[in-house]
């Protein structure tokens, strides 16, 4: 299982438009892919109402993950996603 930790950079956390971008993202991704607070469940990162379900905070440690052998590169462009607070999906990493 690849998986990538990073740490919210939106200031507001993952909520509203923050949380719409990030699952916009990862369902264009193709890749099945997984979010969880550090110390937390994992949930379906293509699923508005659990990702705001999380309630992950600006600055918290998040964790993103993929059973599938081709996720490196898709968990990489969410991470910087997340981790940067961009306002679209990174066309390159």
């Amino acid at each position: 299982m690849a998986e990538r930790r990073v740490n919210v950079g939106w200031a507001e956390g993952l909520h509203a438009r923050p949380a719409s971008i990030f699952v916009r993202a990862a369902t264009a991704s193709g890749v099945p892919v997984t979010i969880a607070k550090a110390d937390g469940d994992p949930v379906n990162a293509a699923s508005m109402l659990a990702v705001l379900g999380l309630g992950a905070q600006g600055g918290e440690e998040i964790v993103l993950a993929s059973e599938v052998d081709n996720a490196e590169a898709a968990l990489d462009r969410l991470a910087k996603l997340v981790a940067e607070g961009l306002e679209e999906l990174p066309e390159t990493v």
